[in-house]
């Protein structure tokens, strides 16, 4: 996720409350572009990274020492940024040798914007169905903020290809209500849009230090050019609930999944002090490290000593 998770569920809230006032923004032809054939065929693709059809439509992925991998790490991104948000992360792992995975979810990045309810539960089947293309049975799965819900829910629905679950910044462990109409209407999409001048900045509140990523707020208002996007993040919301996750989370318990929780010691979007107590009883055997010096993206603000820590976990669970 990289726009501000309290941000960008501000100004969905927002748009529940106030869709009779809303008025479409054209200033920057915000949602325009079709993520088609035509689109996808105009990309200068990454080394490694390729399309594949999957069950919901076309899905972007990028891969590195994937021959001969028996068991990948596997890279899910948050709620509203795609993979690019593990680029660090990815180029450190692939220096190491290892087999690296990232894609970005429906909704996000160049993945397709399928007209469909936005759950855990459908990312979860994307990224395993992907697992199922590149012919991958079993994987480390790391879940940066919103990803964390999805690694939950693939650890919940197939808890055999699981090896390990890493969760960085996530936001899976708050008491959160699945909305009462998870219907997505025009009016409240309009409204969205119409706040999307202001995204792209609110963006930067995810770092403690914004002024080290100047560029991040343009590199964000690609996305908003993507027609479906909108619906893709207020769906996505409308979906959320807490009461799978903490089943699952239980489960975990019993089960010999290694889990390892990472937090941004500085971090205001996921607030660690807010459900401390909560992630204490659900995963009480969990490993955690606090990354200094960073917000809600530890791996990026202060990556040296993030990648010191994954390393030892990676290690430790001797993949």
């Amino acid at each position: 996720m990289t726009t501000s998770l309290r941000l960008i569920f501000a100004f969905i809230s927002w748009t529940l409350l106030a869709i009779s006032f809303a008025v479409p923004v054209h200033a920057k032809d915000y949602e325009t572009i079709n993520k088609d054939a035509e689109f996808r065929a105009s990309l200068n693709l990454a080394e490694g990274a390729s399309f594949v059809e999957l069950t919901q439509g076309y899905t972007y992925y990028r891969t590195t020492n994937i021959s001969d991998c028996d068991e990948p790490i596997v890279l899910v991104h948050g709620f509203s940024v795609p993979s690019y948000i593990w680029n660090p992360t990815f180029d450190f792992l692939e220096k190491k040798q290892r087999c690296v995975v990232m894609l970005d979810l429906y909704g996000r990045g160049f993945s397709d914007n399928p007209d469909v309810h936005y759950t855990d539960k459908l990312f979860a089947t994307q990224v395993l169905e992907l697992m199922d293309h590149l012919d991958l049975e079993r994987g480390t799965f790391i879940g940066l903020s919103n990803g964390g819900r999805v690694i939950s829910q693939l650890a919940g629905q197939a808890p055999k290809r699981v090896s390990a679950l890493i969760y960085v910044a996530s936001s899976g462990f708050r008491d959160v209500v699945r909305s009462p109409d998870t219907t997505v209407e025009q009016a409240e999409i309009d409204a969205l849009i119409a706040t999307y001048p202001e995204l792209p900045e609110g963006q930067l509140a995810d770092f403690k230090y914004p002024d080290r990523f100047p560029d991040w707020a343009d590199k964000y208002e690609d996305l908003l050019m993507h027609k479906g996007f909108a619906r893709a993040l207020i769906s996505t919301r409308k979906h959320h609930d807490s009461t799978e996750l903490d089943r699952i989370h239980a489960e975990l318990q019993t089960s010999a999944i290694p889990v390892t929780t990472i937090w941004g010691d500085s971090d205001t979007v996921v607030v660690y002090a807010d459900f401390a107590d909560k992630l204490e009883r659900v995963l009480p055997k969990r490993h955690e490290y606090m990354i200094p010096e960073s917000g809600h993206l530890p791996h990026m603000e202060n990556p040296e000593y993030f990648q010191d820590v994954l390393i030892t976990i990676l290690f430790d669970q001797a993949l």
